[in-house]
């Protein structure tokens, strides 16, 4: 029999405050909580989403070197752009902080200090990276060298961003600092791990045979770590931005983030609840519900349990980790280094009022057993074709229903007939279904559920046809109108947790000043006689011109990712004076210029040669409109022996330089000079 539990306590994954939040962190992580959190809200239970910025680490200090500000002053920025953003969201945190702050830092110091004073670490001088001119340890992502897999000279001391292989900084060929360009040396340094092999047997107790019941990707990856055999793991590190690590002589030691930004978890729940916090973590009575995204499945299941029970004190371990796996763009993977994203601030300016649409499209295609795809013509089609046409089509047709017949009253209800019932039992289905959804954390299933009301009421009003029943009977009309209308408040009910500010206009229109879930399915949601407000559009359509703008800025950033990433191919082997000079290099006056019949990429010249006409044909038909040619000068190689393509007897070659994204520009002067003048 499941366990009941008098409250929750529901933590999420900490974003770096190194950049602002994007799609697949909403899709991840905080919609998924979200949804969760609003439900057990409208329960009636005990429900506290705790949730803040990760402010410590390497990608911030990097970031700050980058723009040459302290790592405060991005964090700063960027705390405020993703908690500004996630509000407008609806993202309902209680509370939402940082593990800048001081309860934080004290939280955090305790913790490790604890630790430390019961003896639960390991002390081990280790080398690492070193840069000799900056005076420094290098974390891994401030070394750079050449990948030993795919060759790429720009991959980081813990991946290869070209061909993805994780890595150490002791893997790569030439390994030189980030901060000066010097290369690499090894140094001793010391540290403190926590030996989570000496927590593995009761890992592997709590996770395989207590939590069966987890997610497969989660449990999968939790199974497969155990099975490799834990290892003691560092929880300090040689860095200046950080908690400092509170022990004599630990001087320029901070708290390795992986260690630090779970404990954040902990100072959020205090800096919310400082008298009550404990009730949440200590008592059994309590849920922890961690929601992450797969890449922290690891910290989150097995590091962040060894360390609580190291701790002691009764700290309650996580009841379930709903994690997800990635959400890509367009087909290709999203990444912050190349600004392949989606950023949810950017989003609010470009789609005003649309939180909804795009929490509702997040559910829909949330990655909850693979990695999944958001594409902007899926966006806007999900938005036409299933918000707008059927969702807000029923809603609409209601309500416009109601006030053309009985004054925007909620008429009563007479004799209900086998249709009416066998749609009040459908309901009850629908909340049976979507209530065990959404206990197992499966939310896009739980939507479809949600949408099935809709579904049912468009289909019951196509079934019923109020508009000719009015000819002859109103008392039915009044049945068939108060149905409609019972099934618009379940929507308003069904949907809170997925769609709030949809749910709140609704429920502005229907009268209902609050909403329960335990009257979902209820066919008197709301009293006959009761006023109704003006039907409003709930959804509109989306049209190609603003999904084409998101598309172009896509292209744009492919194309400046490509210039930005574009390497010149190694130089040529020498060649002597007299071999060079072999080449006649010329300028011509082009008179001609047509396509090549059957061939896509052919052009066909006809050029001034300064000493006649000559023919050249040349590759470049994808890049140019050939009248766009004509009357221009270009450069090219006099003296090839004649070539025959398609047919046509080329006499030369036409000079062109490539460009980073593959693109051919013709070469030429600069100025006008006589056609057949050599180029010296």
């Amino acid at each position: 029999m499941e366990k009941k539990f008098k409250r929750t306590l529901i933590t999420t994954a900490l974003p770096y405050a190194n950049g602002p939040v994007h799609i697949g962190h909403l899709a991840g992580v905080y919609v998924p909580a979200d949804i969760y959190a609003r439900y057990l809200r409208l329960k009636g239970e005990d429900v506290v989403m705790v949730g803040g910025s990760d402010e410590h680490g390497v990608p911030i200090t990097i970031k700050a070197r980058e723009e040459g500000v302290t790592p405060q002053d991005i964090v700063d920025r960027y705390h405020t752009i993703i908690k500004d953003a996630m509000a407008e969201l609806g993202i309902s945190f209680d509370v939402y902080s940082r593990t800048t702050s001081d309860i934080h830092r004290r939280t955090a110091s305790d913790f490790f200090r604890k630790l430390y004073d019961d003896g639960q670490f390991e002390q081990q001088t280790s080398l690492q990276p070193y840069d000799e001119q900056a005076g420094e340890f290098l974390a891994d992502r401030y070394v750079m060298g050449t990948c030993p897999h795919c060759g790429s000279d720009r991959a980081y001391g813990d991946q290869c961003e070209a061909c993805g292989s994780s890595l150490n900084a002791t893997d790569l060929i030439d390994p030189h600092s980030r901060l000066t360009s010097a290369p690499v040396t090894m140094r001793e340094t010391s540290h403190w791990y926590l030996p989570l092999n000496k927590w593995e047997e009761a890992l592997r107790r709590w996770i395989l045979e207590g939590h069966k019941e987890w997610k497969t990707n989660v449990y999968g990856q939790c199974k497969s770590w155990l099975d490799l055999g834990l290892q003691p793991r560092a929880v300090s590190r040689d860095l200046n931005w950080g908690v400092p690590v509170p022990v004599e002589g630990a001087e320029g030691k901070v708290l390795y983030v992986w260690f630090d930004a779970p404990i954040g978890y902990i100072s959020n729940t205090k800096e919310l609840l400082p008298d009550t916090w404990e009730k949440y973590w200590k008592d059994p009575e309590s849920r922890v519900i961690n929601f992450i995204g797969k890449d922290n499945i690891v910290f989150h299941c097995i590091v962040f349990p060894a360390m609580l029970m190291a701790y002691g004190d009764g700290y309650q371990l996580p009841d379930n980790v709903p994690a997800n796996e990635f959400l890509n763009l367009e087909g290709d993977k999203i990444s912050t280094s190349r600004n392949w994203a989606v950023w949810l601030h950017e989003y609010l300016r470009d789609f005003p009022g649309k939180q909804d649409v795009l929490r509702y499209v997040l559910t829909a295609n949330a990655p909850e057993t693979k990695d999944n795809d958001f594409t902007w013509a899926d966006f806007q089609a999900r938005n036409n074709n299933e918000l707008v046409a059927i969702l807000g089509n029923f809603v609409n047709r209601a309500m416009v229903l109601t006030h053309k017949y009985f004054g925007g009253e909620v008429p009563q209800a007479g004799t209900l007939e086998e249709i009416d019932l066998r749609l009040i039992a459908d309901l009850a289905k629908v909340k049976e279904n979507l209530e065990a959804n959404l206990d197992t954390f499966h939310f896009r299933e739980a939507l479809k559920d949600a949408m099935e009301i809709a579904r049912l009421g468009n289909k019951y009003l196509q079934e019923t046809e109020p508009w000719k029943v009015a000819k002859t009977d109103m008392t039915r009309v009044a049945t068939i109108l108060n149905c409609a209308l019972q099934l618009c408040a379940n929507i308003a009910v069904a949907f809170e947790p997925f769609l709030p500010f949809m749910s709140a206009k609704l429920s502005g229109m229907l009268g209902m000043e609050s909403t329960s879930w335990n009257e979902l399915g209820c066919s008197t949601l709301i009293p006959a006689g009761r006023k109704l407000g003006e039907p409003v559009l709930l959804f509109d359509k989306i049209d190609d011109d603003a999904i084409q703008a998101q598309l172009d800025r896509l292209a744009r950033i492919k194309e400046e990712n490509k210039i930005k990433n574009f390497k010149a191919e190694p130089q040529a082997p020498d060649v002597d004076f007299d071999t060079f000079m072999k080449a006649d290099l010329r300028v011509g006056t082009v008179l001609e210029c047509t396509k090549v019949p059957k061939a896509d990429k052919l052009l066909k010249f006809l050029i001034d040669d300064g000493l006649g006409t000559r023919t050249i044909v040349s590759g470049i038909a994808k890049y140019y409109n050939p009248e766009d040619l004509v009357g221009k000068q270009v450069c090219f190689i006099a003296n090839l022996p004649p070539r025959k393509l398609k047919g046509i007897v080329s006499q030369g070659m036409i000079l062109s330089a490539e460009n980073a994204d593959g693109s051919l520009v013709v070469m030429g002067p600069t100025a006008p000079v006589v056609p057949g003048a050599q180029v010296k």
